[in-house]
């Protein structure tokens, strides 16, 4: 579990009901069933309507990472290069086999096999750019989709304010209801701006960063495979990679 996703949303959710509470209101106030109904289902009616279905998918499978933290190490991602590079000077190419059979991670285990079935090191570097460009497109494209939840929610929140005020207009003939109504009418703008700013954007920027720092990891392969085919020594080799980790 993602600790720092839990304080951030803890900290705004405190902000947003310490500042009603200071200002003299209260829980009840901003609490709404229908305004609740058409900020979410319409904001998640309107990112859906425009998201292809493997987009779709694939945001729901991304959409783990909010809570649950899945960023590469980096450290160990080096060991392993250099781990390789040694096995291969010491055994050869081929000696890297059974490491390419056991490896879990697709994006290594593509790249030892390039590197095993002889490949120049231009033909490699090609085809894992190819592979890791597309990836992280198709990965950005499924972040968009809560970016886009996150731009609708404030505009569906303006859409249910304008509803409350229908109903509020309705009732201009019993003053006492004006005041209570139009509160409860904005509600739903409360609810769409929270909605976007809280919850939906930084969970977008999050997925966004998860993202680059996967790239960034594939990167260092690509770098460490091409200088195990240009039979670098694996001591160079780790100088090299060491440039991606990260610095404070």
């Amino acid at each position: 579990m993602d600790l720092l996703t839990l304080i951030g949303l803890a900290i705004g959710t405190a902000a947003l009901l310490g500042g009603n509470f200071l200002e003299g209101g209260s829980l009840q106030s901003l609490l709404n069933g229908p305004a609740a109904l058409i900020v979410l289902g319409g904001t998640i009616g309107a990112a859906v309507l425009q998201t292809p279905q493997a987009n779709l998918q694939r945001a729901l499978r991304l959409g783990k990472r909010i809570f649950i933290a899945d960023y590469p190490a980096f450290d160990s991602g080096i060991k392993q290069v250099v781990n390789w590079a040694v096995v291969a000077r010491r055994d050869g190419l081929l000696g890297l086999e059974p490491l390419a059979d056991k490896e879990k991670n697709r994006f290594a285990r593509k790249a030892l096999l390039l590197l095993i079935d002889g490949n120049n090191t231009q033909s490699i570097r090609q085809t894992l750019e190819i592979d890791l460009i597309a990836q992280e497109q198709r990965d950005n494209n499924a972040a968009g989709f809560y970016e886009s939840m996150g731009g609708y929610a404030p505009t569906i929140g303006i859409i249910g304010a304008v509803i409350g005020l229908i109903h509020v207009m309705q009732n201009l003939s019993d003053p006492a209801q004006l005041g209570p109504g139009i509160a409860v009418a904005f509600v739903a703008t409360i609810y769409g701006v929270a909605f976007a700013n809280l919850f939906l954007l930084p969970i977008a920027n999050k997925l966004k960063q998860s993202v680059s720092a996967d790239s960034l990891f594939k990167e260092l392969i690509i770098e460490g495979i091409v200088a195990i085919a240009e039979g670098e020594n694996p001591r160079s080799i780790e100088l090299k990679l060491q440039g991606f980790l990260p610095r404070n």
